[in-house]
């Protein structure tokens, strides 16, 4: 089971350890994302020489493709993913809503026909935990409904309370297995509405889980709506559970979060943007295919100790993509994977000092140029 132990605070920002079964993992803590069992273009050696410490894979894909029992059959995640690290696992619930076809959803179930071959899948809460306990992570999420960004009071409130119903079942499903040392997070949904937020952590709450996950945020609402609503949060959950905001990777996203007393995040934007020549550093994002960098011997950052930045320059790593070779997208992974290592690390080391207000504006200062949009994810 995990526990977090806070050892340093800096107003509502918290610096500590969750214990996993397969290890300790410092927070705040950065996830990447491996969507269907790899995170994509590194090797889990390349993982752990970036920094990173706890990855996310996907239910909604490893249910689909290869399935839960196949996976199983491979020794679970760990073993078919060659990591040795903690993992955690997504309902699916986010999937389900953003790419299946031809939903239908009761307070039972939610059927839907898969992206994948077209066949018709069906979803329970019961099912969900069943197929996180195949895959074998350490924290596992409940299914909730995830209503899209723009959806209304009444849509979101529906939702809300068919999450709280789902919780209530996977907890029962999850607490069956007595022998299981897997972790179960419940969601909190609500949108930008205080009120349903509210209602859903006090639902959450009672049900006294190990962890619990600020779900429905990065839809579209915007920074200074995502802040808004993360200003209850520290107030909202148990000081010595896990808080997970889930979906968010923009750096100056993660500081408000961390500002208002969140501590694990994941996203695709360091993976992603990377395969699309964009890399993240401390005076803002390079485009990597840019003509500029075509006789540039200098690394992406030359403060910068990763494996690309100390065998690499900009205008190599121009040319790869350019020529379309794999490495190119491979080598700025690695770089913007470690980049989030180090990040999360200086955010810790911030907290630990008691200087994490000053240190984040100065950082975002540097990292959002006036001139310059924040990064998306292309």
């Amino acid at each position: 089971m995990l526990s977090l132990e806070i050892q340093h605070t800096d107003g509502k920002a918290r610096a500590g350890v969750l214990s996993t079964p397969h290890g300790p993992v410092q927070t705040p803590v950065f996830m990447p994302v491996g969507t269907a069992g790899s995170v994509k273009g590194v090797t889990p050696e390349q993982l752990t020489a970036a920094g990173s410490q706890m990855i996310l894979a996907n239910t909604y894909h490893m249910m689909l493709r290869p399935g839960g029992d196949t996976v199983a059959k491979l020794g679970g995640l760990h073993a078919m993913m060659g990591w040795e690290g903690p993992i955690l696992t997504d309902s699916g619930g986010f999937q389900v809503f953003s790419l299946a076809h031809m939903r239908s959803i009761d307070d039972e179930k939610v059927v839907f026909r898969s992206h994948v071959d077209g066949n018709t899948v069906e979803l329970t809460p019961r099912k969900c935990i069943e197929i996180q306990r195949q895959l074998g992570a350490d924290a596992i999420m409940q299914l909730d409904e995830c209503p899209p960004g723009n959806a209304s009071f009444e849509q979101v409130a529906s939702a809300v309370d068919r999450s709280i119903l789902w919780a209530r079942e996977c907890k029962c499903a999850w607490r069956e297995d007595t022998e299981s040392d897997q972790s179960l997070f419940g969601i909190q949904q609500g949108g930008v509405f205080e009120d349903l937020r509210a209602r859903s952590a006090e639902a959450l709450v009672e049900l006294d889980l190990p962890g619990y996950a600020v779900g429905g945020l990065s839809v579209g609402e915007g920074h200074q709506e995502m802040a808004r609503v993360l200003d209850a949060a520290d107030s909202q959950f148990p000081a010595d559970r896990p808080r997970y905001l889930m979906g968010v990777g923009e750096p100056r996203d993660i500081l408000a979060a961390v500002q208002r007393g969140i501590d694990m995040f994941d996203c695709v934007l360091p993976t992603r943007n990377a395969r699309n020549a964009f890399a993240f550093t401390w005076g803002g994002p390079l485009r990597m295919r840019n003509a500029k960098w075509t006789d540039q011997a200098v690394p992406i950052d030359e403060d910068c100790n990763c494996y690309t930045c100390r065998n690499f320059s900009r205008g190599t790593i121009r040319h790869l993509f350019m020529a379309r070779e794999m490495l190119g997208p491979t080598l700025v992974t690695i770089h913007n994977l470690h980049f989030f290592a180090e990040f999360m690390s200086a955010i810790r080391e911030s907290i630990a000092v008691g200087t994490l207000e000053s240190d984040a504006q100065r950082w975002v200062c540097g990292m959002y140029p006036a001139a310059q949009e924040p990064a998306d994810e292309n």
